[in-house]
């Protein structure tokens, strides 16, 4: 839509607040609300001023003044205010320079999508991820001086399965079995319907929805691929939408990566494909119908696969999912078919426009301009410099040699060693001014101060377990 367009989506249908949504540096929606009234023509080019002192990893309190400009074609009629009321994406900018914010996750989305047309290399890169979920009915949590804890629950958890109540039917997932068992078993499908409604009343194309293979409610619901800007955007409203839905029925959603011991963690397995001039780039008659551009991104995200996953993988949490075991996506190398590969070619169709690859390391944890920005980057980079990807692995990993096995390169085991091989390679990021020096170092820095050391100071419950009798 266009600024006119959104005035008169306004007028016609009765819009009294206008909700401005926008990204912090690591990857949460803020908001603020305007009556309808504030908001005019200009309004889409002058925007709202706010205080980006308080906003986590942006501005200094004696630089704070920072401009919300809404952004038109992001305008969605909300269904979750009791309020008629239009939510609209917003971008930040500089009110004395009036230039894109550079810590702005949005900007930096927009600047590789631009850079990938100036680059000859492709016109559009379109994303489609499926993001992972679970669904609880009580969660709790605390960490103090002297004690830490947390609690999750479901009535489909294994763990329910011998609770001596009326209402226990005996309809629990077992662990690593969750794909695709049908109602009874499946609880939540009826809320999950729920949700795919509320995306399409929004305007959001969606394939599919499916419990997974965790127990404990874990869901995905599988969106239409969009270009890297929009769906970037779309993933947003994703969250917001499977949250919100989940609050209506007295339940929670998380994206946390694993808040299951001994089960599947949740990923946001990333479909990729570059197209030129209407025309798709990614198929050919080379390996699993690959083009050689295609192999050539494989290539390029591969060699910095390292790199890739402090922004693809960026919690610690997310490496108690990237272990061996749970169907995760350790290995980086690539094959047709094998999920154990971190990237996977889909084999599905013949139909080139179809023709895509799986990149299965990023998990619903990571700001997804940042990490769609960066598999942008990381794909020019492999054709520019004619990567080459190497020999696939089609083989079982336990079928391999110990040799072939201890040659094999591997995921980042933890954050610090994400963050580490981000320090070292990222010159990849800077071409085109797409991620700046600042904006490296300060992820860098802000995932150790606040996110790695945080962890690192506190006892671990499991410590007790181990240690308590020493």
């Amino acid at each position: 839509m266009t600024p006119k367009d959104v005035l008169k989506l306004i007028k016609d249908r009765g819009i009294e607040f206008i909700d401005c949504r926008f990204m912090d540096f690591p990857g949460l929606w803020q908001h603020t609300t305007y009556p309808a009234s504030e908001i005019n023509a200009d309004s889409f080019k002058t925007g709202f001023g706010f205080d980006g002192s308080c906003i986590r990893g942006w501005q200094a309190i004696n630089e704070s003044d920072m401009i919300l400009v809404p952004v038109a074609d992001t305008a969605k009629i909300d269904p979750f205010f009791q309020a008629p009321t239009l939510s609209i994406i917003c971008d930040i900018k500089d009110p004395v320079t009036k230039k894109e914010y550079s810590r702005d996750p949005r900007s930096i989305g927009r600047k590789a999508a631009a850079f990938l047309k100036s680059s000859g290399v492709a016109d559009t890169a379109y994303f489609g991820p499926e993001m992972e979920f679970f669904i609880f009915d009580n969660v709790w949590y605390d960490q103090d001086v002297n004690r830490a804890s947390y609690f999750v629950d479901s009535a489909e958890g294994i763990w329910n399965r011998g609770k001596e109540t009326p209402t226990n039917l005996g309809y629990q997932v077992r662990l690593k079995e969750g794909y695709f068992p049908c109602p009874p078993m499946d609880t939540l499908s009826d809320l999950r319907s729920e949700m795919v409604r509320a995306m399409i009343q929004m305007g959001i194309a969606v394939e599919c929805h499916h419990h997974e293979v965790a127990t404990g409610g874990q869901g995905e619901i599988d969106l239409r691929y969009q270009d890297l800007l929009h769906m970037a955007d779309t993933c947003m409203y994703y969250k917001y939408i499977v949250k919100s839905v989940a609050a209506r029925h007295g339940k929670v959603a998380t994206f946390m990566p694993k808040p299951l011991f001994q089960d599947n963690g949740s990923g946001m397995h990333t479909h990729f494909s570059l197209w030129k001039g209407g025309k798709p780039l990614m198929a050919g008659r080379r390996y699993a119908g690959m083009s050689q551009i295609g192999l050539y991104c494989i290539g390029g995200i591969l060699k910095h696969a390292r790199a890739l996953i402090a922004l693809t993988n960026p919690t610690t949490n997310s490496f108690k999912r990237l272990v061996p075991g749970y169907e995760a996506p350790v290995n980086l190398v690539y094959s047709s078919r094998n999920r154990s590969a971190a990237i996977r070619i889909p084999t599905y169709q013949d139909n080139p426009a179809t023709k895509r690859i799986e990149f299965r390391c990023p998990d619903c944890s990571c700001n997804p301009y940042l990490a769609f920005a960066a598999m942008t980057m990381a794909a020019i980079d492999g054709v520019r410099n004619q990567i080459d990807p190497g020999p696939p692995l089609d083989k079982d990993v336990v079928d391999l040699e110990p040799e072939e096995y201890e040659a094999m390169p591997l995921a980042p085991t933890n954050l610090e060693e994400a963050l580490g091989a981000l320090e070292k390679d990222h010159d990849f990021l800077l071409e085109g001014g797409v991620f700046t020096e600042d904006v490296i170092h300060y992820w860098v820095t802000y995932k150790r101060q606040n996110e790695i050391n945080a962890v690192n100071i506190r006892p671990h419950p499991y410590e007790f377990c181990m240690y308590f009798d020493i």
